[in-house]
């Protein structure tokens, strides 16, 4: 007689009719769960000051600048003009100037290569944003420098389009600021990106002469080569963001050129505040009120132009 334990049936029933034995039967599969998704790294940075971890939407609430120990981010032009100008007053002027390739320069990418991927990726044509609008009710032209955008170099349309500047400047009779974040001069263009250096000036020099308009130069990180070189230098009043580096040639190419160690905090806003090449050191979120605190004093106290009436 079977006790049912030969046959591995537990209910002692021959195998033979019976199937499978329940231990040799395949498992039934678990239940599926949505996998969790990790952190969005995307979501947070580490400031590259203090170290502390920073919640991008927390820091683009505080204009990009580190809670913690105050370290200036950089930002892209559309958020520096919602930072300084009146509610829905910017008009854009010459976003429709794109930049070409004369000289059909090529290094590890040939340029105009290297323009259409940038301007895909950023959708913007180049490194500077212009218009007109009104800061604290007063009416300025405003022009700013995209970082983002091949370092915001500066060749024949960004050159062009900072002259525009101080040309529409000159026709309104107002004031004119261009915040700066450049590494100078556009290398793929050549001579043709040196030339908008004295183009820009000497548009400046007009606005001033012409029309008796006071000029603002925001200089920010980083501000060098060409631009440090012409206009960005050149204002009626230099500010600065905190610890911005600021200078022609980097301090690695001038310690070698010179064979000398550079002092302490050299090209920094702080030292050329303290040699007097900056007027004034201001944060982020006090820019706009000073702007307007300066354009009033600047605007209300200048003398009459020639053949301009009061």
């Amino acid at each position: 007689m079977s006790n049912g334990i030969g046959n591995g049936n537990p209910n002692g029933s021959g195998g033979a009719s019976g199937g499978s034995r329940w231990f040799e039967q395949p498992p039934k599969p678990l239940p599926t769960r949505p996998q969790s998704k990790g952190p969005d790294k995307d979501l947070w940075l580490r400031c590259p000051s203090c170290a502390e971890i920073l919640y991008r939407p927390v820091l683009a609430e505080r204009g990009q600048v580190c809670p913690h120990c105050g370290h200036h981010f950089r930002i892209e032009a559309s958020a520096r003009v919602a930072l300084l100008a009146d509610p829905g007053s910017f008009v854009v002027h010459d976003d429709h100037l794109g930049p070409g390739d004369p000289l059909e320069f090529s290094d590890a990418k040939p340029y105009h290569k290297r323009l259409i991927d940038t301007q895909k990726k950023l959708g913007v044509l180049d490194a500077f944003l212009s218009g007109s609008c009104t800061i604290d009710g007063l009416p300025v032209e405003l022009g700013v420098f995209d970082f983002r955008f091949m370092g915001g170099s500066m060749g024949s349309v960004v050159g062009e389009k900072v002259t525009r500047v101080f040309e529409r400047a000159t026709e309104r009779r107002c004031p004119a600021i261009v915040v700066s974040a450049s590494g100078g001069a556009r290398m793929q263009e050549g001579i043709l990106s040196l030339m908008q250096m004295a183009k820009s000036c000497a548009a400046l020099a007009k606005l001033r002469d012409e029309a008796g308009q006071p000029y603002i130069s925001v200089l920010t990180d980083p501000t060098t080569g060409g631009v440090a070189a012409s206009f960005a230098m050149l204002g009626d009043l230099i500010f600065a963001e905190p610890n911005a580096l600021i200078g022609f040639a980097g301090p690695r190419v001038i310690q070698q050129t010179i064979g000398e160690n550079l002092p302490e905090g050299f090209q920094t806003s702080e030292y050329l505040l303290a040699h007097g090449m900056v007027d004034l050191i201001v944060p982020r979120n006090e820019l706009r009120a000073t702007l307007a605190e300066s354009l009033r004093w600047l605007v209300e106290s200048r003398p009459v132009a020639v053949g301009e009436a009061r």
